[in-house]
């Protein structure tokens, strides 16, 4: 048998279930706190009926996730695998390692885990920066390579014992993800997870609004003012941004980038200045946005132009040297006007 309604009734219905929704999140409390991890801020809101805070959990979780994959920490066991000591890989590491190796093929090694002996040659580690010319970066490139590197029998094998990994461009996300992840399996539908400006957003703020984030505007140097070039409606995805001109030194006049590029060794030298990256999780949207940044504007454009999962807010400066933004339909249809 087949039932109808007829359109009169339809609307009653539907008002009486937006009626219903209001109710339920009026009863919702907001929970918001603040703390530190992996060397910056993390903050959390979200909306939960019971008002439960969670902080004391959430702290315990990204210590926990800190003895895994912290280069901070030098028990972790990331530190003792770069170190070659003998440690048994959890799911932490595997969970970033295979994201990674994924992410590394699909960009044709644009992303590199295993750039760590570089980012230390040129003073963006935790050793001191030597003098490089080309022969020392070529020597260097010969123990770099995501393809030099295999997990087997739950262990990391290394074609050269000077290869270090390097999670710091997906581990944050990751990071972010896991929070996000432990707040969902409470029953807490309506979140928003930000640890060091990577975000993950879920639901709605009560009143059915979505969460809002905003893309900050490059600036000349690093300590320039933080300003949104624009704010973006953010439900059900992650938000990250990458960027070259808040992290680098000056030597001799010329300004040296920490985004390296796999294929030549050195710094990234083209005019893309930031990419935000919209995806399903924190971790992919974290590990494409440093790839994307490496690969430069058009290349990157039209990664992403084949993409149904991404979306991606380029900013660059033009030949004048005038700000420039670009940015796929997906994030044209979210910015807040």
């Amino acid at each position: 048998m087949k039932f109808f309604i007829k359109p009169g009734n339809a609307v009653i219905l539907m008002m009486a279930f937006l009626f219903s929704c209001s109710l339920q999140q009026n009863k919702l409390k907001e929970i918001r706190f603040q703390g530190t991890a992996q060397g910056t801020y993390y903050s959390v809101i979200y909306f939960d009926e019971q008002g439960r805070n969670f902080q004391p959990q959430i702290d315990s979780l990204l210590k926990d996730f800190d003895q895994s994959l912290s280069l901070w920490v030098p028990t972790s066991i990331i530190s003792k695998v770069n170190k070659n000591e003998a440690v048994e890989l959890d799911k932490h590491f595997m969970d970033n390692y295979n994201l990674s190796l994924r992410v590394a093929k699909e960009t044709n090694g644009s992303f590199d885990f295993t750039l760590g002996p570089l980012i230390e040659a040129w003073g963006f580690g935790f050793r001191q920066k030597i003098k490089l010319t080309q022969e020392k970066v070529d020597s260097i490139k010969e123990f770099v390579g995501y393809n030099k590197v295999l997990v087997e029998n739950n262990c990391l094998q290394k074609d050269d014992p000077r290869m270090e990994v390097n999670f710091n461009a997906i581990a944050q996300g990751y990071a972010v993800d896991l929070v996000a992840s432990f707040l969902s399996d409470q029953g807490v539908e309506n979140l928003l997870v930000d640890i060091g400006g990577e975000v993950i957003a879920k639901g709605l703020k009560p009143g059915n609004k979505m969460w809002v984030v905003g893309i900050q505007k490059p600036t000349e140097d690093r300590s320039g003012a933080i300003e949104s070039l624009v704010n973006v409606e953010l439900s059900d995805k992650a938000f990250v941004t990458s960027g070259s001109y808040r992290k680098y030194y000056e030597e001799n006049g010329k300004r040296y980038s920490h985004m390296i590029d796999p294929v030549t060794g050195f710094p990234v030298t083209h005019s893309l200045l930031s990419v935000t990256v919209l995806a399903n999780t924190c971790a992919e949207a974290d590990a494409y946005a440093t790839a994307f940044m490496i690969m430069g504007l058009e290349k990157a454009k039209e990664f992403v132009n084949k993409r149904k999962d991404l979306e991606a807010f380029f900013i660059y400066s033009n030949e004048d040297g005038l700000l420039k933004s670009e940015y796929t339909v997906g994030i044209k249809e979210l910015i807040k006007k």
